[in-house]
């Protein structure tokens, strides 16, 4: 950890915070403070804004060439340095290693994929229906924007705006979530060494979130938020953002539904209940939230399910044949025991889990739930933990209604072996996006993001660029 930067990193320099603050980092298996970095005030984001103000305008006459082979270049140091950015991850947020590893790359492809979108920003042209002008389009970077990543994932959200940012030629200032800043800095200093110019990317550390994004907003000179976490930030987001017109895309919160109906394969919907619930410790906004099991399956499918969930190893994430690692904070298990001893004073049945272990560290069980009444907490709040509440239904148009009874709807889930139902239950789901017999939707090539109060926008795939990019109209008279 001691080669892992601490400092802000504005205009191409690493500096502490103007006040001289600094916050802690810890080790969510152990509670221990890992490193302190810098806390920036009010005046480190205006020192980052007119970095990256001063920066745009050469920055997007940048050639598409260039800012593709830097992004490539990131690509490949990033993958060298797997392990190390994995123990990283590893040790200010709590996974596993062996899925540290896994995000290092997922991350380390968002830059590949805008490496190659870079080169193919086009625009059009032609005569118009009233034959008096020719329209030239053009595509132009929209100007300088704000990154709020959250904790969770802290390399692949990080990369997964930064790549369409500087593919599309903006300048930013990245904003990491406080539990996990590390991997941001270490991602900045990635960049500086690939050849990215000095301000067109600025890391801003803080755990005065207010302080520091609020007048960036409001100031006028910020042209585009992309910001992914709750659907309560976003909502205050989205009201500081309208004063300057600020351009904005919103990954928000999720309640998944997972429906496994009647005619599914079993085994394909415990394996993909394990990857929807149990990515990340279940700490994702992807994550199955509510399975909804057909009953003349139900009782198989909690029954395998509490058996594959039970046999995961729970412990720190740097432990060989650890499974499930720390939640992020106490304040999230905290979270998580409540919402389990609410379902269990309803009704609710624990086949496995259900009980937060003693000693150090944020570990809670994996653990199923049975008989769970519909009015429990956990039903319309993200659980954000190891927990898989399972519910029975009866008739299709029923489940449908259920799973789009919430204000959210970034993912579903649907395991069936028929082709029309298949295709008609996804369809009718309020969700962006759809795991079809499978429990991983999340790819750089894919349209990521949600309808209703799961966010505004999409990330990555070929639409990814498209958030940081704006249309210029020319009327040419036709002589």
């Amino acid at each position: 950890m001691t080669d892992t930067p601490t400092q802000l990193f504005i205009g191409g320099s690493w500096l502490d915070a103007a006040d001289g603050a600094t916050m802690p980092v810890d080790d969510p298996a152990t509670g221990e403070i890992i490193a302190r970095v810098a806390d920036a005030g009010a005046k480190d984001a205006r020192l980052a804004e007119a970095a990256a103000v001063q920066a745009q305008e050469e920055w997007a006459r940048t050639a598409p060439r260039a800012r593709s082979e830097i992004l490539r270049r990131a690509y490949e140091i990033i993958l060298e340095r797997t392990d190390e950015l994995a123990h990283l991850m590893t040790a200010e947020m709590g996974k596993p290693l062996t899925e540290a590893r896994g995000e290092v790359a997922y991350a380390a492809e968002f830059f590949r994929w805008f490496s190659e979108e870079a080169v193919r920003i086009d625009g059009g042209g032609g005569i118009l229906p009233d034959g008096r002008n020719r329209m030239l389009l053009s595509r132009r970077p929209v100007g300088p924007c704000l990154l709020i990543t959250p904790w969770n994932f802290p390399l692949a959200m990080g990369t997964r705006k930064i790549g369409p940012a500087i593919a599309a030629g903006c300048t930013m200032i990245l904003k990491p979530a406080p539990q996990t800043p590390l991997s941001s800095l270490a991602l900045a200093a990635i960049l500086k060494e690939a050849g990215l110019p000095d301000g067109v990317l600025n890391v801003v550390t803080t755990s005065r979130a207010g302080e520091v994004c609020e007048p960036l907003l409001r100031g006028g000179r910020i042209r585009k938020l992309s910001f992914t976490g709750s659907t309560n930030v976003g909502r205050l987001l989205l009201a500081q953002s309208a004063e300057a017109v600020v351009r904005t895309s919103m990954e928000l919160g999720g309640n998944a539904p997972f429906v496994v109906f009647e005619d599914a394969d079993l085994d394909k919907a415990v394996d993909g209940a394990m990857l929807a619930k149990m990515r990340n410790m279940g700490e994702a906004c992807t994550a199955a939230n509510r399975f909804f099991v057909h009953h003349s399956v139900a009782e198989e499918f909690g029954r395998r399910l509490a058996e594959r969930m039970g046999a995961l190893v729970v412990g720190p994430g740097t432990q060989d044949g650890v499974d499930v690692g720390p939640l992020i904070d106490r304040t999230g298990r905290a979270k998580v025991e409540e919402l389990v001893a609410d379902a269990v004073e309803r009704g609710a049945q624990v086949l496995v889990g259900g009980r937060a272990p003693e000693g150090p560290g944020c570990f809670y069980p994996p653990t199923v739930l049975t008989d769970v009444d519909s009015g429990s907490r956990l039903m319309d709040t993200e659980i954000f933990g190891p927990v898989a509440a399972i519910l029975t239904f009866d008739d299709e148009d029923e489940v449908i209604r259920r799973a789009n009874d919430t204000p959210w709807g970034l993912v579903g889930y649907v395991f069936t072996e028929g082709l029309d139902r298949a295709l008609r239950v996804s369809e009718r789901l309020e969700v962006g996006m759809v795991g079809l017999n499978t429990g991983l939707v999340s790819n750089p090539a894919a349209p990521f993001g949600g309808v209703k109060q799961s966010g505004l926008g999409r990330e990555g795939g070929r639409v990814g660029i498209d958030e940081f990019l704006e249309y210029q109209y020319l009327a040419v008279p036709v002589r």
